[in-house]
């Protein structure tokens, strides 16, 4: 059995795979800052794991190194509009400070980063370093590019796991929080947003959050295979951008938005404050609405044998009947 430390661990990615590593008969330390409770996705607490408080942007994360086997990256600013200084000072100086305890426990290094480090690139997407010269489409996308870079170039045995958009469980559509994404779908439900500007063929990459934690729970198994590697945390077929509004029209008392062409979107000929709302979400991810890239996750199943299960219409409708069910989206 490993000993391993976990950053990020009260997160809603860290807190699965301490529970998911627990019940493997790990000896699991969670590092958490402002949130002391390390939950699974159920919302359960995570028993018997140890708890320490750290800060990424302290050196070696303020922690006394104490010897581990793993030490898994979760931690990080996932704002995409955040200032470049801020998300600097946690997602790239703050993996500095990871990769020195790590370094100081003699263990090795699972960075968890994002899929979408492909930026504006298009097509299949291989599993491999970030080619120079990579265009992004926020700051959040160059500085966890950066910070892979900057692990590859640690020294340390590491692997990177990268996570495309991460939703509820494939058999339930239960997740703990609801990420920054889900809003989009809110707003269309709520009948705030009733336009919803999407290219046509762009498409999404939305992945069951089980899916997930077990795949950086068996990558942090395999870390010897895994040196060195890039791998992919995918769904197995990515979702057409627009069937989010189609999603809301799918549920009788939801209204139904009209997705439109970006170039045919108006946003003046909307009332003022759907004006606003949409602005702030055309600002925040409007390019995710207008690409298509084709996440390549054969190294992963290679290495783990995970298979992600269906993102279908049947998974859409579990995820929208838990957010319905647990009041984030109107019940009538």
């Amino acid at each position: 059995m490993l000993k391993i430390l976990v950053t990020g661990a009260a997160g809603l990615i860290g807190g699965e795979v301490c529970a998911r590593l627990v019940d493997k008969g790990h000896t699991v330390t969670g590092m958490v800052r402002r949130n002391p409770e390390i939950r699974g996705n159920d919302g359960a607490l995570v028993q018997g794991i140890e708890t320490v408080s750290g800060d990424v942007t302290l050196p070696l994360m303020g922690l006394e190194a104490a010897r581990q086997d793993v030490v898994i990256h979760c931690a990080a600013s996932l704002e995409f509009d955040a200032p470049k200084e801020d998300l600097r000072a946690i997602n790239i100086e703050g993996t500095k400070n990871a990769l020195a305890y790590a370094k100081a426990a003699g263990a090795a290094f699972l960075h968890v980063s994002t899929a979408y480090v492909c930026g504006q690139q298009g097509g299949v997407i291989t599993e491999g370093p970030v080619p120079e010269g990579r265009a992004f489409t926020n700051r959040y996308e160059a500085s966890k590019a950066a910070a892979e870079a900057v692990v590859a170039e640690s020294g340390l045995p590491f692997a990177v796991a990268r996570p495309s958009i991460v939703l509820g469980h494939s058999e339930t559509g239960v997740i703990r929080d609801f990420p920054s994404l889900c809003n989009v779908f809110r707003l269309m439900a709520r009948g705030k947003v009733t336009q919803f500007p999407c290219a046509p063929g762009s498409t999404l990459d939305l992945v069951p959050i089980d899916h997930v934690a077990e795949g950086i729970a068996r990558i942090a198994e395999r870390m010897e295979q895994a040196d060195g590697g890039y791998f992919h945390l995918v769904a197995e077929s990515p979702l057409a951008a627009a069937e989010l509004a189609h999603g809301v029209a799918r549920v009788e008392h939801f209204p139904d938005p009209e997705v439109v062409a970006p170039e045919d979107y108006d946003p003046t000929q909307l009332r003022p404050a759907e004006q606003m709302l949409a602005g702030r979400m055309i600002g925040t991810f409007g390019p995710y609405f207008t690409r298509d890239p084709q996440f390549d996750d054969r190294q992963f199943r290679a290495l783990t044998g995970l298979e992600c299960g269906a993102t279908d219409a049947a998974w859409l409708d579990r995820l929208i009947a838990y957010g319905i069910e647990r009041g984030y989206l109107p019940s009538a």
